[in-house]
């Protein structure tokens, strides 16, 4: 691999940590600042974060086609800029936010850029031959564990000095972050690879629609959909659960989500190197669900504290199993369309995060974990969570018996 494509993979990396090191900042301090500007008590304060979170996910489900397909068009190097830029904006939007409505223009400012691991995957499957992408693909799932597992003690150190103040912090590293990549990042598609834009491409239907000339991306796109809602289960049910459960404090929670982060990032980031190589991308992903499964029915089942950190070891090594499913899913469509295949998948994963909460949080634990619930079991999002995983892997090995074969770029 040449320099150039060096530097543009640690940038691509360190745009992974940032995002995640940036939302994980403002986490401990977004309910201080909804009860700032609102005036609310704490359980109304959820309520409008709750809706924070569906719109940053409905409005990342509408825009990711047009990001990605735009990246096909004119390249990675001035979308990516472009999205880490508008990160900036929002932070520092909801940083001097004088109202709720602030708050929500934050939002939808931040979903409407974060398209990010859209255009940073396609950058990706640029420069990396296809039997080195799962590997690569690795590397944004690494940084991101790395960023989520020191963001919320970053946050939480800096809200010291007041809710907004961690909201700054993590302007200034979105900005900071688009400075570097302006210096380093090469733009990575070559212009004979590129294509126009078409509106009927850039939008969540048509994205998904385009896809129908490559016969294996649909159901390899509802594994997608089973793996991405049984993993929202956690950001959706973990504080609840492991509070109502085990008693845990805030410290107790945020120290047990540094854990699951730091091993997603040793996972993907190192291990997933050796992995794929002596497994190969199929049956990595087989190991991955089932690991991952075994994770969730260890959550969903633990009966102390202990037995939850004893699964996360299964459950961060099924984290190689969407970097191996997208290395599949890169070599079933053409060069110029990595754009639009990891803007499709990207909307995938903004309607799950919108859908996966009202199941995993408000249906499954607000029922079973109820006083009055028919059954006592509060564990049921991470039962369903396993349910799913093993769901997936039924749709992928069906999906493997299609062939490979993809459209020609002529065809799209």
């Amino acid at each position: 691999m040449s320099g150039a494509n060096r530097h543009t993979l640690g940038f691509i990396f360190i745009v992974a940590l940032i995002d995640a090191a940036g939302l994980g900042i403002i986490v401990p301090v977004t309910p201080a600042l909804i009860v700032e500007l609102t005036g609310a008590s704490l359980d109304v304060a959820a309520g409008y974060g709750s809706w924070l979170i569906s719109l940053y996910a409905v409005t990342q489900f509408f825009c990711a086609p047009v990001l990605g397909n735009l990246s096909d068009r004119f390249g990675r190097r001035p979308v990516l800029l472009l999205s880490l830029l508008a990160f900036g904006l929002d932070y520092l939007v909801m940083g001097f936010a004088p109202t709720l409505g602030w708050l929500f223009l934050g939002r939808f400012v931040a979903g409407a850029a974060g398209a990010t691991f859209t255009t940073a995957n396609a950058a990706i499957a640029d420069i990396t031959p296809p039997e080195q992408r799962a590997q690569n693909f690795g590397l944004l799932g690494a940084g991101w564990g790395i960023g989520f597992a020191i963001g919320p003690v970053i946050g939480g150190f800096l809200s010291a000095l007041g809710p907004r103040a961690p909201f700054f912090a993590a302007a200034a590293l979105a900005l900071l972050n688009a400075a570097y990549g302006f210096w380093v990042m090469r733009e990575t598609l070559p212009r004979e690879n590129r294509r126009p834009f078409a509106l009927r491409r850039a939008n969540p239907v048509g994205a998904l629609f385009q896809m129908r000339g490559f016969p294996a991306i649909l159901p390899l796109f509802a594994v997608v959909v089973c793996y991405m809602i049984a993993h929202d289960a956690n950001p959706s049910v973990w504080a609840y659960y492991t509070k109502l459960k085990f008693a845990w404090s805030e410290a107790d929670i945020g120290k047990s989500l540094g854990a699951v982060g730091l091993c997603l990032a040793v996972v993907q980031g190192g291990l997933i190197r050796w992995i794929v190589p002596k497994l190969g991308e199929r049956r990595t992903v087989y190991l991955g669900f089932f690991l991952m499964g075994i994770g969730y029915f260890g959550f969903g089942a633990a009966t102390a504290g202990w037995m939850i950190y004893a699964s996360i070891l299964p459950f961060a090594l099924g984290g190689v199993a969407m970097p191996a499913l997208r290395g599949i899913l890169s070599r079933r469509v053409p060069a110029n369309a990595q754009g639009a295949l990891q803007g499709a998948i990207t909307s995938i994963m903004g309607l799950t995060a919108t859908v996966s909460p009202l199941i995993m949080a408000e249906l499954l634990f607000g029922v079973f974990s109820a006083e009055d619930a028919p059954i006592y079991f509060p564990g049921a999002p991470y039962l369903a969570a396993a349910l799913l995983m093993a769901l997936g892997l039924v749709i992928f090995a069906a999906a493997m018996r299609t062939p490979a074969a993809h459209a020609s770029p002529s065809t799209q």
